[in-house]
């Protein structure tokens, strides 16, 4: 039995892949296509012998820690997107363009040899036997202990058992081909069938040219077609980081079906597209050309369907959850908390998952009782903070019950103050009853103040609890249709988080005074307080700081 089947060989799978090999963790990537990478993919100019980007090509250094972390940790070099020169602006299909002097791609960079560097880097670092191409996932049962995976591997079926699945793929494009059983819960249907798989819809072209005429003409290669007749409606420099492998990269207009109809002719549309941008040198280059549309194991069938909206970086929540008890997660860039849909967001959900694996690998190592090893304070704080980093999830779960009886209720006012206030509420309390629960030696512990000294190892484990639950709740709401007809609760304002915000530092406040109390409680009961610690009836903690 396999102890984690990563399903999707794109840069989520890869990643959570090296870091399962470094923690010396079991597992096989299984890839559909007969190459990795995912929406990764470059392909080489014959006239320049540059790897274009078909896929994703830049990443922001300013906004994007992990992946410009990732691309210096693989000892990667990259370089800055070309944004020197004028800009076009193509408004009508009779006229010439106009110029604009501004830069547009705000302080991207390129990894030099195209990004699918990145993931030739990662496969270098796995065994043969540790990657299978050509394996569709079809199904996905649970057993309670395992799971059961089902592939199509050419004509045939293939049954496979995990401790763990981790399916990295596009959430919407799962929900539309893979059965589970049992079936999967009705909000994270629905949150995986509302995830748009970005760019999945779309087309690039990139075009090889002897040398960038464009530069020497004072252009940034950087522009924008807007008449109704565009065909590539946004391009830029695709020149490598000396600038001597010339070309230019573009987005198309055309929806999904005009590509279809028109895909005899599209070529020359291209062409004749790219010369009335940047006149007659811009004719004949070569054209390397990416429909993802058509790609089965990108594009589903809503993605098609439906028009590319705004891009929003993050994703409903209910895609983080572990389901069946831990056996079984979501990946993907689609389901990240910032970066969805770039590389940024495959790498965030990689992170995520792999901390989920350890964590469950650790509970499952761990004896019943505190920890060995260790001082019984020591040990009861362990105890403690291991049973905080797990509350996210399950407050997250208590907030949206009580939204979901708010609604069902027909309540109309404050629906998200009330739902996280509760839930926060009811943490706090079962955190304050753990730690009486929990045995602690108060001999030595000084309380100055009337404060134990031990309140600060208390209130660590919750530093980042409130901002993570915030950002769910953000995000839930942003992607809830339930909540699109209360546009107060659906994009909550700056004040109305304030509002939140107080409410939540006031039970932060309400926990830190009981468990202080609950602390001096015991030291009442045990040991005699150290010399100088001030009387019994001393004052109670009155700051939650």
């Amino acid at each position: 039995m396999l102890d984690v089947a990563i399903i999707g060989g794109g840069l989520c799978g890869l990643a959570l892949a090296r870091q399962l090999k470094k923690a010396g963790r079991g597992f096989t990537v299984f890839e559909a296509r007969a190459r990795l990478g995912g929406r990764v993919l470059s392909a080489v100019s014959a006239t320049t012998g540059e790897a274009l980007d078909l896929g994703p090509t830049w990443f922001w250094p300013d906004t994007q820690p992990l992946v410009t972390a990732f691309v210096s940790e693989l000892g990667l070099a990259s370089f800055s997107q070309h944004d020197e020169g004028a800009v076009l602006h193509l408004t009508e299909a009779d006229k010439n363009p106009g110029a604009l002097a501004q830069a547009v791609h705000g302080g991207a960079r390129r990894v030099a040899g195209g990004v699918s560097r990145l993931i030739a880097t990662l496969a270098d670092g796995l065994a043969e036997d540790e990657v299978r191409l050509g394996h569709v996932l079809v199904g996905v049962e649970d057993k309670g202990d395992h799971v059961v995976l089902a592939f199509r591997v050419d004509d045939a079926l293939l049954i496979l058992e995990a401790r763990h699945a981790v399916i990295a793929l596009p959430p919407r494009l799962v929900a539309e081909t893979v059965r589970f059983v049992p079936d999967l819960d009705a909000p994270t249907r629905e949150a995986m069938g509302a995830a748009p798989t970005w760019m999945a819809a779309q087309a690039k072209v990139m075009v090889a040219y002897a040398s960038p005429f464009w530069r020497l003409a004072g252009q940034s290669g950087n522009a924008f077609v807007t008449h109704e007749q565009a065909v590539v409606g946004e391009i830029f420099d695709a020149c490598d980081a000396t600038g001597s492998k010339a070309a230019l990269g573009g987005f198309l207009s055309f929806p999904p079906q005009l590509r279809a109809d028109f895909a005899a002719g599209l070529p020359m549309l291209m062409d004749s597209q790219m010369v009335q941008v940047f006149g007659s040198a811009a004719e004949g280059g070569e054209q390397l050309y990416q429909d993802w549309a058509l790609e089965p194991f990108t594009c589903s069938a809503r993605d098609r369907d439906e028009p590319q909206g705004e891009h929003v970086a993050f994703s409903n929540p209910l895609l983080r959850r572990a389901l069946w008890d831990g056996r079984l997660h979501l990946g993907g860039s689609e389901t990240a908390t910032q970066g969805a849909g770039y590389l940024e967001g495959a790498l965030e959900a990689a992170r995520r998952i792999d901390r989920a694996l350890a964590r469950q690998r650790s509970e499952e190592a761990e004896e019943p009782g505190l920890p060995e090893g260790l001082s019984v304070n020591a040990a009861s704080l362990a105890r403690y903070a291991a049973w905080v980093a797990a509350q996210n999830d399950k407050a997250f779960e208590a907030y949206r019950v009580r939204l979901n009886r708010a609604l069902a209720t027909q309540q109309r006012e404050q629906l998200t103050q009330r739902a996280m206030l509760g839930a926060i509420e009811e943490i706090y309390e079962r955190a304050a009853d753990l730690l009486d629960t929990l045995p602690f030696d108060m001999a030595d512990v000084p309380v100055e103040k009337g404060r134990s000294a031990l309140m600060s190892d208390v209130q660590l484990p919750f530093r980042d609890f409130i901002q993570t639950l915030l950002d769910d709740v953000i995000a839930f709401n942003r992607t809830s249709c339930a909540l699109s007809n209360f546009p107060g609760e659906h994009h909550l304002s700056r004040d109305y988080v304030q509002t939140i915000l107080r409410d939540v530092a006031a039970a932060w406040r309400d926990f830190c005074l009981a468990a202080n109390r609950r602390l001096l409680a015991k030291a009442e009961a045990g040991a005699p307080l150290p010399p100088g610690a001030g009387p019994r009836s001393g004052p109670i903690l009155t700051s939650a700081s």
